[in-house]
């Protein structure tokens, strides 16, 4: 157990090791500190995000805010960038587990992004020792054994640590009675135990942050920000983040958000997947926005195109760095056409992004980061950015952020059951310590599961929607083929995998959010208590 603590908090669950020296009396009085002066704050901005829903079920649409006009049209930069994150072409992202640690900074991306949040399941084995993989990276003492010994290269890419968003608990650490916020769990032990090192090896505390719905939320973590680094005695304005535009409440919000965290931010992401969640979940009771299968919300459809202009424009008018997305595609090496295949998709995503002018991009697979670097190298050259590339000519209004039109795309019997299957199959990968799996050669993580689930229960819950055979997509429909395709799962996986990695659970539990008629905001809320 722990070393004394003058602190309330108190550790849930079984020990594991390492937590004596991540979670110290004085980690824990830092972590306390931040609790008391922001869970409130974060447990009423959640509160208004419930609100905020309910008028958009009644029928209320975003708009750009009238309040924060004179942010929009003030003549402001964000601050200065520090040199190890002006170049940004590829930054690949995992999970915090130590192999991947050290091949990620070892694949030759500029940044890793080390994620705590969509891809990591957060089992409190995982949690722990991916701080402690994340310490001793950063001191370059990370080693790991398997038949073969990895170790760090001379070269290694720029660290960046993604904790959970503001809406998750961590329940294995109690301040008083309640769960302590996962934010500020995964952000104050990672920033305490590196920060001076970190500044000591001429780097610094990086972050990207996830899942904002708001300019509010930006500024409760700045003021988290500002009091993390006054406790420690570190400069205000040392750590830099980027923030995910992964909301489309968000979208409407972008240089708000950047006016907010000016001190800290270098830059906003088009976080892609959960945008399109997003923009299914608020908005899943409108009966005229109903999306087609997934495989058709493309980059190109209006609404995605208007984000993504929105976000470069916004960014490089500021100062800051527009950073592309995700491109879910994995190679197989031992399948040269699924490989030939994925290179070729990558490679027509990432061409799309550098010519729109984003920064860089995200890549998932080490075998992708030559291929997005090629379609960035074109575009930019010797430059190690294009900011100068300020986008002009785009003028996004409300109505373009909000065009759900896709000309030619259905609801297919094949695209419902794909999201049963990848739902299905992520679950059981998330409840068995696993939070990035490859599925059907796609690496599928928290957002892209929300999507397939999402899509299931729109489905489901707008009167008449039919797949093109014109059958009903109905609850018995349903419930028979998430039958169905469990049943095909237990063959492909193999019974042992299927009964450790709660397969079964999985599929009841994907009924359940599907079936509700109440929409379950994520669904790694209610799988959380099935995680250790």
């Amino acid at each position: 157990m722990l070393a004394e603590s003058t602190t309330t908090a108190r550790l849930v669950g079984k020990p594991v090791k390492g937590m004596e020296e991540i979670l110290s009396p004085e980690a824990i009085d830092f972590l306390e500190m931040l609790h008391h002066k922001f869970n409130a704050t974060r447990e009423e901005l959640l509160q208004a995000r419930t609100e905020r829903q309910k008028r958009i079920d009644d029928g209320e649409r975003p708009q750009f805010l009238p309040e924060t006009a004179s942010v929009r049209a003030g003549d402001w930069k964000v601050g200065a960038i520090p040199v190890d994150l002006q170049l940004r072409r590829v930054e690949i992202t995992g999970p915090v587990d130590r192999k991947m640690v050290i091949n990620a900074l070892n694949s030759g991306a500029d940044v890793f992004m080390a994620d705590f949040e969509d891809a990591n399941a957060p089992t409190w084995e995982n949690v722990v020792e991916g701080q402690l993989n994340l310490r001793d990276a950063v001191r370059r003492n990370i080693e790991y054994q398997n038949g073969k010994v990895y170790r760090l290269k001379e070269k290694v890419a720029v660290l960046k640590v993604r904790p959970r968003g503001w809406h998750l608990p961590e329940k294995h650490l109690l301040m008083g009675d309640k769960a302590i916020s996962a934010s500020l769990f995964d952000f104050g032990l990672y920033f305490f135990h590196n920060a001076k090192e970190l500044l000591a090896r001429g780097t610094g505390p990086y972050f990207y942050l996830p899942k904002l719905e708001s300019h509010l939320e930006a500024r409760l973590w700045n003021e988290v920000f500002v009091a993390a680094q006054e406790a420690l005695g570190i400069p205000v304005g040392t750590i830099k983040v980027t923030v995910l535009i992964e909301t489309i409440l968000a979208a409407f919000e972008m240089e708000e958000i950047l006016y907010e965290l000016r001190e800290h931010i270098v830059g906003l992401n088009a976080g892609r997947w959960d945008y399109i969640f997003s923009a299914i979940k608020k908005f899943r009771k409108q009966p005229d926005i109903v999306f087609p299968d997934r495989t058709a919300v493309t980059m190109q459809v209006p609404f995605m195109k208007a984000y993504t202009d929105l976000l470069v424009k916004t960014c490089h008018k500021r100062g800051a760095h527009a950073m592309g997305g995700m491109a879910a595609f994995i190679p197989n090496r031992h399948d040269p056409a699924v490989n030939k295949a994925a290179f070729e998709k990558v490679k027509a995503d990432k061409d799309f992004e550098a010519k729109n002018g984003f920064d860089g991009t995200w890549v998932a697979h080490p075998d992708l980061v030559s291929v997005a670097r090629e379609s960035f190298d074109k575009v930019l050259g010797d430059r190690p950015h294009q900011k100068d590339v300020l986008r002009q000519e785009v003028d996004v209004q409300a109505k373009d952020l909000l065009n759900f039109t896709m000309a030619g795309s259905h609801i297919t019997e094949a695209g419902l059951r794909l999201n049963i299957n990848v739902g299905i199959l992520y679950i059981g990968n998330w409840l068995c310590g696993t939070g990035a799996a490859a599925i059907h050669n796609l690496m599928e993580d928290a957002a892209t599961a929300e999507i397939s689930r999402a899509q299931v229960w729109q489905w489901l819950h707008h009167s008449n929607t039919r797949t093109t055979d014109g059958e009903l997509i109905s609850e018995e429909r349903v419930l028979r083929l998430i039958q169905e395709e469990t049943e095909i799962i237990k063959e492909e996986v193999g019974l042992a995998k299927f009964k450790n990695c709660h397969f079964e659970r999985a599929s009841h539990l994907f009924s359940e959010l599907v079936l509700s008629t109440c929409f379950v905001e994520f669904l790694t809320l209610p799988a959380y208590k099935y995680i250790d």
